[in-house]
Order: C-alpha cells, then structure tokens, then sequence
C-alpha cells in the first residue's frame, strides 16, 4: 500500500484557524491589525504600504481589515491616532505635579526624549504625515484633541513656577513644547543625515545621557 503524505497547512487553513479566536476578541484583533499596519505604514509610507501585505503578515483577508477599519485611509488615520494616543497617555502617567516647577519640566523633556527613542516608527508616520501636509490627520477629531492634554500639562507646570518665582520669561506653553519635540525628532528622525555630514551618530548609546541632560538644560535654562 502508498504511504499517504500527511498534507501541509495552508495559510488558507491557517486563517481558518484564527478566525474563531479573532471574533471572540475582537479588541485583540484590532490592536493586532495596528500593530503590523504601523510597521507597515512607517516602513514604505502611505502611497507605497498595501492592505494586502498587512493581511499578509497577519495571515488574514484584506476583507477582515476592511471589516475593521473600512479602507487603507481609515486605517493609516487609526495608525495615527494610536500612535499620538501613546505619548499622550505616557505624558499624562507620569507624576509631575508632585516635583517643583524646574524638575516636572526637566521630567517632561526627558519622558519625549525616551519616548521618541523608543518609538522610531512614530516618528517616521509624523514624517510621512507631513508629507501628506496632515491631510489624514486633518480627519481625525481624535487627533485634534490630543494635543490638548500635552499643553495643559506644561501650562500647569508654567503657572506653578510663575507663583514659586522660578519662571520668569513669559512663555507659551505650545512653543515650549515644540522647543521639546524639535530636539527630540531631530535627534531621531536625521539621524542617518546628520551622521553623514557630521560622522557623529546621535543615537550612540556613549552620548544619550550627554543629550538627554541638555535637552532638560535648554528647557529649564529657557524659562529662566
């Protein structure tokens, strides 16, 4: 007699599979889909990312994504809207209101720094964004109102060191956050062009320290 083969699982079966586990979470789904949709996005931008290698990776149908987000656009602006959520929430765990005015801005400063390091694919989607002119952002009331929660915080930390006499320029609090993320996303974002022209890598981990200290320097030397 023949020896039968066993046969082999297709990704077809392989989806199969998954899908029960997928519709009894569909929470985790969705936070899956965002998930390789970020790399995706950040990895060859929007015109040239594509529904169907996300589905790819994740061993599912561009059908399930569309059931979830409706189209590449409204994804990208979930990508989006995730990815600012995230500096947002980290911003808002941290305990500044228990620190004088000078260490809670240092504390700002350093909690962006660490979170831009970190997060390399966000600052990519900024850039890519930027590109688009903010066209996707622009359809996101989500996104418009997390900026809000970052200045209220500066605004707050500002007002205290006003009071304290440690704050004596007169300073917006959107401009001191852009002093913050200009640094930050330099640092990042022309890592590649700056170690070219400079041959000085500024993501060496022999000089975090040395730039994580002079962004909280710059800041605190600025409102004084």
């Amino acid at each position: 007699m023949a020896a039968v083969k066993p046969s082999r699982p297709t990704i077809g079966r392989a989806t199969e599979a998954a899908a029960p586990e997928r519709q009894r979470d569909p929470e985790r789904t969705r936070n899956e889909i965002l998930e390789v949709a970020t790399r995706e996005f950040a990895e060859r931008g929007y015109a040239g990312a594509r529904v169907d290698e996300i589905a790819a990776r994740m061993r599912t149908t561009k059908r399930m994504i569309y059931y979830y987000f409706g189209g590449k656009e409204q994804l990208f602006v979930a990508v989006l809207e995730r990815a600012y959520a995230e500096i947002r929430h980290a911003e808002q765990e941290v305990e500044v209101d228990q620190l004088e005015p000078l260490a809670a801005l240092r504390r700002i400063a350093e909690l962006t720094f660490d979170h831009h390091e970190s997060h390399p694919d966000f600052i990519r989607l900024v850039s890519i964004e930027n590109i688009h002119r903010a066209r996707h952002m622009a359809k996101s009331a989500a996104i418009a109102n997390l900026g809000t929660p970052a200045i209220d915080v500066l605004e707050r930390i500002l007002e205290r060191g006003r009071a304290a006499g440690v704050v004596r320029r007169e300073i917006d609090a959107v401009d001191l956050h852009m002093m913050i993320s200009a640094f930050c996303v330099f640092r990042v974002a022309n890592r590649h062009t700056f170690g070219t022209l400079f041959e000085r890598d500024l993501l060496d981990p022999a000089l975090r320290d040395r730039y994580r200290a002079m962004l909280g320097d710059m800041v605190v030397d600025y409102v004084r």
